[in-house]
């Protein structure tokens, strides 16, 4: 058997994998996300999922490490963590009343054997007043959150529908993942 790490510091992504009954390790990756140019949203989640999952791997070689990047991509943009609560309103504010997708980069790698994969799922949000708006970003929520939401909490309400994943959305397609760890010897 296997040791699986996880390169992320997500509790979320934590909270998920131990859910699904898995036994592994946390090793945050240091990496410097670099972001290829002109790539679709689902290629950018591939390659920074992929540069964390190498980077705990290289000095890891024989565990199965897993990476993940999620982004919150709305008219074709990428919207990350907002970088003040302004920004967060920013955010939200042009998701209300829409549609949008939720992509998630998953990179699992053992020693050469190298899978990546990317999952998408569409999330619609209600129409959203400003009060409601701002009320939800003084919580301090969606701080740490691509897109400034959290559909696991206070951030549930803001969500009218979704096409896919509920857990692509919190942060890994956990049931995925498991699947795909059945080629490793895990």
């Amino acid at each position: 058997m296997r040791k699986i790490i996880l390169a992320s510091g997500s509790p979320r992504r934590k909270e998920l994998l131990a859910t699904a009954g898995l036994e592994f390790e946390v090793i945050v990756a240091d990496v410097d996300e670099i972001i290829p140019q002109n790539a679709q949203p689902q290629d950018v989640v591939k390659s920074l999922a992929l540069q964390k999952a190498s980077a705990v791997a290289e000095k890891y070689p024989d565990c199965v490490v897993i990476g993940a990047d999620t982004v919150v991509v709305n008219n074709n943009v990428i919207l990350g963590k907002p970088k003040s609560e302004a920004d967060a309103i920013k955010m939200l504010t042009a998701l209300s009343g829409r549609t949008h997708s939720v992509c998630t980069g998953v990179a699992i790698i053992c020693g050469e054997k190298i899978k990546s994969f990317c999952e998408t799922t569409e999330v619609e949000f209600y129409s959203l007043r400003e009060d409601e708006i701002i009320s939800y970003v003084r919580t301090g929520e969606p701080m740490d959150k691509a897109g400034a939401y959290g559909i696991q909490g206070k951030g549930c309400v803001l969500v009218k529908s979704i096409a896919g994943d509920y857990f692509n959305v919190v942060g890994l397609p956990v049931s995925k993942v498991f699947r795909e760890l059945g080629d490793y010897d895990v």
